[in-house]
């Protein structure tokens, strides 16, 4: 890229692509390990500052102290980063949908640490799943602002008609099943009906069909008529969403164990969500991570076939 093309937004959106990306996978880890409740005080950790908190204690501590505590600095410097995005997008973007992703990053960031805290405050299984579902929609505005400043400065352009159709609704349909999945991660097997868990399953089971269905559609679809950046995106979520069926099976092997039958009435949870290994973590978490990866495949895809096309830059003053 030439310096009369250098977008500085655009390393930056990159960056808090990332940093939420690793935040996100302490915070699968947080619940996959049921460590949330590790610091029972917020915003400090235990009577220490956040940023002051001794170093040894935190790093060389406890598993789930590691875990717990080092999602909240991850969540702090996501938000300090968000907040440098909004600051430059603000001074040298031109363009109205940037500027407004980057507000709604911002108040996205606010309200999601603010959620962080009440879930520890409160001890509250509801509100960690509604933070478990914000947590994925800032990662996918976050994708966004990176995928409009980066295309912008490679002057890619954008398909339209069906392959932004289908690329839209799988944006949406990943979007329902990360959803979905948080009900399911944080569910308590003591108090939830079997008929609940079955219906919650059974939604879980078709919006995966429904992903799989619309990433494989997407392949063909790009391949004849998208950039190439489209065509690109579409065969990695066809391969993401491959090893994510395989995984959904294996998350179910390790946290419920094999279903007597293969008819809903054999599918009964035994006890909450939770590790029961180094393994079984690994795939539970992964689950979690591959369904964030494929959400913001799924935004670059959108915004490859011309999600944002009808949005042109503002003049420059």
């Amino acid at each position: 890229m030439s310096p009369a093309t250098f977008n500085p937004t655009f390393p930056l959106a990159c960056l808090l692509v990332g940093v939420t990306a690793v935040l996100l996978c302490f915070g699968a880890l947080v619940t996959t390990y049921d460590a949330a409740m590790a610091v029972p005080d917020w915003p400090a950790t235990y009577g220490h500052n956040m940023f002051l908190f001794p170093f040894a204690e935190w790093f060389y501590g406890p598993w789930d102290l590691f875990l717990e505590h080092g999602h909240r600095l991850l969540g702090a410097t996501v938000g300090l980063i968000t907040l440098a995005l909004a600051a430059l997008a603000w001074l040298r973007e031109k363009s109205a949908t940037v500027r407004g992703l980057v507000v709604a990053a911002v108040l996205l960031v606010v309200v999601q640490g603010a959620l962080g805290g009440a879930r520890v405050l409160l001890d509250d299984k509801t509100v960690a799943k509604v933070h478990a579902c914000t947590g994925p929609l800032f990662f996918a505005v976050a994708v966004a602002i990176a995928a409009l400043t980066g295309r912008r400065a490679a002057g890619e352009g954008a398909a339209g008609g069906m392959p932004l159709r289908v690329a839209v609704a799988l944006l949406v349909a990943a979007y329902v099943q990360l959803v979905a999945g948080a009900q399911l991660r944080h569910l308590d097997a003591a108090v939830v009906t079997p008929a609940a868990f079955r219906w919650l399953v059974a939604f879980h089971l078709l919006g995966a069909a429904a992903v799989a269905g619309l990433s494989w559609t997407a392949v063909p679809l790009c391949w004849s008529g998208a950039s190439p950046a489209a065509r690109r995106w579409a065969l990695v979520i066809a391969g993401l969403v491959a090893c994510q069926l395989a995984l959904g099976v294996g998350a179910w092997f390790v946290s419920w164990g094999v279903p007597s039958g293969l008819l809903p009435a054999s599918w009964m949870p035994s006890e909450p969500l939770a590790a029961r290994s180094g393994r079984g973590a690994v795939v539970v978490t992964g689950h979690v991570v591959l369904g964030m990866l494929i959400l913001g495949g799924s935004v670059a895809l959108a915004t490859a076939t011309g999600l944002f096309a009808r949005q042109p830059a503002r003049a420059a003053a």
